[in-house]
């Protein structure tokens, strides 16, 4: 264990559990944490885009493969999209890494938490996968107050169960399509996006951050009708630029 893991004190805010838990125990309740409004909300979510992908022609294996190996709801939709309109490869790459680039700096900021003090690096690379924007708020939520050496397994036991949630909601959704009126599945896509706001919201504290989430809200859907592929792109820089100076100008 390194000097970072031994220096570490606790907080008010650290779990009775954190003080003497094994890596194991510190897995097993994030999976079981990973059963609350977060999981439930990803599930309403994935079964909207289950019900989705049974609508464009595509079948229950792009639901699953495309849940486990993209983990990210907007991704998927797009990538569904596209193929569901049989546009080219390039150009369905092209629209789904565009939407993508809005994990970099998630994966930039929760990076510092997820180190293996073992030296696994497979367990750190791993866990980038997990980094969606619901892995991300639970991240920001939970693995501060932990001891640095349990941060890693604990953010990995959530992971799962949110990847698990994903996949299970997709299958429902697929085999429920043909129950579920469209304005439904509509609005169960919507979950997660409005889950992220509220979340954002909610932790907000200085004027900078609900500036950003203030641009966000205005500047995404005006992006969206002149440029639709790269709406979340424009919204994230501009919005978080104007933000970042403000909060520079303010301190």
């Amino acid at each position: 264990m390194s000097n970072a893991s031994t220096a570490w004190k606790p907080t008010a805010d650290t779990p009775a559990w954190a003080a003497k838990a094994s890596q194991s125990e510190a897995f097993t309740r994030g999976f079981l944490a990973g059963f609350g409004i977060p999981g439930y909300v990803l599930v309403a979510g994935a079964i909207g885009f289950g019900a989705l992908v049974r609508d464009l022609g595509l079948g229950i294996d792009f639901a699953i493969l495309s849940s486990i190996i993209f983990y990210a709801l907007p991704a998927q939709v797009i990538l569904a999209a596209e193929l569901g309109r049989n546009a080219s490869l390039l150009t369905s790459a092209f629209a789904v890494t565009l939407t993508s680039v809005r994990l970099l700096p998630m994966a930039v900021t929760v990076t510092p938490y997820l180190t293996d003090y073992k030296g696994r690096r497979w367990r750190e690379v791993l866990a980038m996968h997990f980094v969606a924007v619901t892995a991300w708020i639970e991240a920001n939520k939970r693995l501060g107050p932990l001891p640095p050496h349990l941060r890693l397994s604990h953010f990995l036991g959530f992971g799962n169960t949110f990847m698990l949630f994903t996949v299970a909601g997709a299958t429902i959704g697929f085999f429920v399509a043909g129950l579920v009126p469209t304005a439904l599945t509509a609005a169960l896509l919507f979950f997660t996006p409005c889950y992220f706001v509220l979340t954002m919201m909610q932790t907000a504290r200085a004027s900078a951050d609900w500036l950003a989430i203030g641009l966000g809200l205005v500047i995404g859907p005006l992006t969206y009708l002149v440029a639709p592929d790269i709406d979340l792109l424009v919204a994230g820089l501009v919005g978080g630029t104007v933000a970042y100076v403000h909060g520079r100008r303010a301190r």
